[in-house]
């Protein structure tokens, strides 16, 4: 059976989502990453996992995860971070981000299949984001070097993370692209994928209140 690990950030303002803060101010960036991180709470919630891990740079752990183990961040890159994770557990694992809000169970669904139990022929799931980079990945045998080293937060991040699996012998499957959210056009395009969510209405109340002042 599989585990699913949520990798997040605690949304303090000037501490994430920066990218949106010339547009909104660092308090409505915070806020709507916020939204963000629970929607995909949500998300993992609906999911069948046997385990549910929060991977968490943070203090206060966001509402909804009571039932998540918290896990935190090891310090360094990003690699390293998502690499602790990997050497650390030691069933079938599922890592997702929290920056696509418009993710739900169903984009997922190959992980676990009909039994929860995935498809016998993928030794690992990707999941690019239209960035360059990636929003999950699941390996069946977890093993942090198989993240270790690869450069992230780069336009070829993707690439380079599924040639790694393959060139380790992986038989991977790919699963469907999402946005990242990073920049205040992409929280539109994200926003009009999930209207009248938590998302779509903190990026509402952001922008309204930016206009109006």
């Amino acid at each position: 059976m599989t585990a699913v690990a949520l990798i997040a950030k605690e949304c303090v303002p000037g501490k994430v989502k920066t990218r949106l803060a010339p547009a909104i101010g660092f308090d409505a960036a915070a806020d709507v990453a916020a939204a963000s991180l629970a929607h995909t709470i949500d998300a993992v919630l609906q999911m069948p996992a046997t385990r549910r891990i929060l991977l968490f740079d943070g203090t206060n752990a966001p509402a909804g995860t009571e039932s998540f183990e918290i896990m935190p961040q090891v310090s360094g890159d990003l690699d390293e971070r998502i690499a602790a994770l990997f050497d650390a557990v030691d069933e079938p694992t599922l890592l997702v981000g929290m920056d696509t809000p418009q993710l739900t169970a169903s984009h997922v669904a190959p992980v676990f299949g009909s039994d929860g139990a995935g498809d016998p022929g993928r030794d690992a799931w990707f999941g690019p984001a239209s960035d360059g980079g990636f929003w999950g990945l699941w390996l069946r045998e977890p093993d942090g070097d198989l993240v270790r080293g690869v450069p992230m937060s780069r336009d070829d991040t993707g690439a380079r993370q599924l040639e790694r699996l393959r060139a380790a012998g992986l038989r991977v499957g790919v699963l469907d692209e999402l946005l990242d959210v990073d920049t205040i056009d992409d929280a539109v395009t994200v926003a009009d994928l999930v209207p009248g969510s938590r998302f779509a209405l903190a990026l509402e109340t952001a922008t309204t209140t930016e206009v109006l002042r």
